[in-house]
Parts: C-alpha cells; structure tokens; sequence
C-alpha cells in the first residue's frame, strides 16, 4: 500500500481489562471461571476486548496510508524516544491521553475513541472514521491546538516527573505523610494523608471530589447549604495550579494551616519528607511510575517548563 506522506505516526494502544486477566490467569477460561466465580459478566469483559482490537486494526489501517506507523503498548511510553516532528495519536480512554502527554515535548497528540457507546471521552474528540479527513490537516497545521499546563515535581537529587492532572505526594498506603511544607514565606509540619496537586485540566477529577467532601462536611457542621457547582474548575491552560491537603492531623508537634492554596511560577510549593520509608510523589494515577519521597527529600512543586499540546 502507498504512503500518501513520509510523515511518522505513533499510535499509542493499551491493554484490554481481558488482556489483564489473561496476564495474571494465564488463559481465558481461566479468567471466565475467576470473574463468573464471584458472580460478575465475563461477556462484557470480551466485548471490551473485541471492539478495541477491532479499533486498534482499524486506526492502523487508516494511519498506514497516511505516513510512516509505528504502534507502542502504553508500558513503553516512559521509555519511548518520541521524534521532534512526530504525530502522535492515542486510542483509549481519557487517562490513555493524560499518561501520554506527560511524556512528550512538543508534539501534537491526537485522542481518538475507540468506543464512544462505552467511553464519554472528555480528550478523545475524534472517532477512527474522521481520521482520513484530519491527519491532512494536521500535517498541514490547520488544526486547532489545545494548550494543557502541566505540574512538575523536582527533588533536590534532580530527579523530575509531570502530571497532566494531578500530582499525589505522600505515604505509599493507608498511613500518615509527615513533612515540612512551605509556600509563600510560611512554612509548618505536617502529618496529613498526603498532598494533591491539581492543574486545570484535573479540576474537574480529583480536585472537584476534595472540594465535593470539604463542602459537605462544611454544610452538615453549618447547617446551611453549601452547593459545590463549578466552584474549583480552571482553564486547561491557566498559570497557576491548586494545591490541597488530604485530612491534615493537629497535633503538639503538627499543624493544619497550610492546607490549600495557588502556586504560581512566583510561588512554588516546598516540601520536605521526615519519612523513613514509603514516601511516594506519582502522577496521573499511575502509582507504578513515581519518585522516592523519603527522609531528607526536598520536592518543589511548581509549572512545568513546557505544555502538552491536544489537537482539538
């Protein structure tokens, strides 16, 4: 088949919930027999799994006939050398998008919904059948592109990671962070469940849910109505993340001041570990991918130094 450029394309496929049965039962029936057992459907299970392999050979047959195809299982994307010049689409749901983007520099990315009747799609805008008609106009620069800020974390051994919506610093299970924060020229010690930073593109996820409790609880102690509505939600592309502090514990050797608030290139969040084990800072949900935030570790907190780019 002839090429109608020499452009390169990466698309991005993940593994089905049923490639993740297999991998941990070894075969199907294996996982039929575990799923069934606890009285759930295993049919849904395949029908997920047979519409996005039929998705993933339909974007490669369209992609093929527009430039050079190169196909990567999200697992290698940390890894991936992505060219300057690279297109690069992603077939999956939402957090396929987020985990991608984190890991390009500059290129354009391209979210398509493999199955519009399963996933809503907030960064997917395209179906595999408007394809044919928007790889030319990307090519050409004649798409829309979508800016998305992202938050860094940097430690004091100059390690990094970004978040495309939100940033987790604190303890790898269900115990107590303990660390110095600092922003603004006020610092104290903390003891919480840990921090969460959130940019505009991850206002309306976990940020919303933090501020959903905090109003509810406000409400019931009050007596009054506290309504949530947008309150919280910012722009993809804003100057500034939020910061909030999970369950802040006030104690003789801790406070529970600094607790929310902006940082902004001017004022970045500091933070620095006093645990012996277990310190975790990771992004984006993916708790596999994340850097040690242990004793004597200082992480600061602020705008990476570039933005993803969505093709909209």
């Amino acid at each position: 088949m002839e090429r109608l450029t020499e452009n390169k394309i990466v698309l991005i496929v993940r593994r089905t919930r049923l490639d993740e049965l297999i991998a941990r039962f070894n075969t199907e029936d294996q996982a039929r027999f575990y799923v069934e057992h606890l009285g759930a459907d295993f049919s849904d299970y395949q029908a997920e799994d047979r519409n996005y392999k039929r998705a993933v050979r339909q974007t490669e047959s369209v992609l093929s006939r527009h430039g050079r195809l190169q196909v990567v299982d999200r697992a290698f994307v940390p890894n991936f050398i992505f060219g300057p010049s690279d297109t690069v689409v992603a077939l999956g749901q939402d957090g396929l998008v987020a985990n991608v983007l984190k890991y390009l520099q500059g290129q354009l990315l391209v979210g398509v919904n493999p199955d519009a009747d399963r996933w809503e799609g907030v960064l997917l805008p395209f179906t595999i059948a408007e394809l044919d008609g928007l790889l030319p106009a990307v090519f050409a620069g004649q798409r829309p592109v979508r800016a998305v800020t992202m938050a860094q974390a940097t430690l004091n051994n100059g390690e990094t990671l970004c978040g495309v919506n939100d940033l987790f610093i604190g303890p790898r299970s269900h115990t107590s962070a303990r660390y110095s924060i600092s922003i603004g020229g006020r610092t104290e010690t903390h003891s919480s469940s840990g921090i969460i930073v959130s940019t505009g593109l991850g206002s309306t996820g976990w940020l919303r849910s933090i501020l959903a409790g905090a109003a509810g609880i406000a409400s019931t102690l009050s007596g009054r109505n506290l309504k949530l509505n947008d309150q919280g939600a910012f722009a993809w592309d804003a100057d500034y993340l939020y910061f909030s502090v999970r369950e802040p514990w006030p104690s003789k050797t801790s406070s529970a001041s600094i607790t929310f608030g902006k940082i902004a290139s001017a004022t970045p969040l500091r933070l620095v570990s006093h645990m012996p084990e277990s310190g975790v800072i990771f992004s984006d949900g993916i708790e596999s991918d994340f850097l040690h935030f242990n004793a004597g570790t200082l992480a600061t907190i602020t705008l990476a130094g570039r933005q993803g780019r969505l093709v909209i």
